[in-house]
């Protein structure tokens, strides 16, 4: 007799087996919270990559319209006639941008006269990876000079993508130049 119930329970147990197999996999009571679980990080990993390059060109944007509005004031005479040091220019540009930088302490100001177009240099001083601020100066050419008016900001990235152009300490150098002939604004005429 125990050798007719051991197969007949052993049926019994395949048979629920299956049962409870079939109701497993047919059912999809949780199936979108595992299905959320699974792209959520790459998914919240492309959205906050979109929103920081959106951040970081409307930032660029900005400090491009604020070297072009400050570099009119050299353009113009108007740094040259008031004797602008390289702190108070700095000031008029930090006036131009409205809170979105850390002016003061994050912007670098570099000014610098050329004698031809042709001589002007605008490449970044980096130097192994990391922004060098110690290469900017501050010189102001006369009428007809020409003039490179250059401003660089480290901005924080928070979210590295692919690692494109970014500095060493998990920044992007946003650089803005404007470069233009003095108008013939007094007497002197550009060395």
């Amino acid at each position: 007799m125990a050798e007719t119930s051991q197969p007949r329970l052993l049926h019994r147990f395949a048979a629920a087996a299956r049962r409870h197999t079939s109701q497993f996999t047919t059912r999809q009571d949780g199936s979108a919270a595992v299905e959320f679980a699974m792209v959520s990080l790459p998914f919240f990993a492309l959205l906050f990559a979109i929103l920081q390059t959106a951040l970081i060109f409307f930032a660029g944007q900005t400090l491009q319209a604020a070297a072009g509005d400050a570099a009119r004031l050299i353009m113009t005479g108007q740094a040259q006639t008031a004797n602008y040091s390289a702190s108070d220019f700095k000031n008029q540009v930090c006036a131009r941008i409205y809170g979105l930088f850390n002016c003061q302490t994050g912007m670098t100001v570099d000014v610098k006269s050329y004698a031809s177009f042709g001589s002007v240099n605008t490449t970044a001083p980096t130097k192994n990876g990391n922004f060098d601020g110690t290469k900017a100066g501050y010189t102001l050419g006369g009428p007809g000079c020409i003039q490179v008016v250059t401003l660089y900001y480290q901005w924080p990235v928070y979210v590295p993508l692919l690692g494109l152009n970014y500095l060493g300490s998990n920044s992007r150098l946003l650089q803005a130049t404007s470069v233009f002939k003095n108008e013939p604004y007094g007497a002197n005429a550009c060395s």
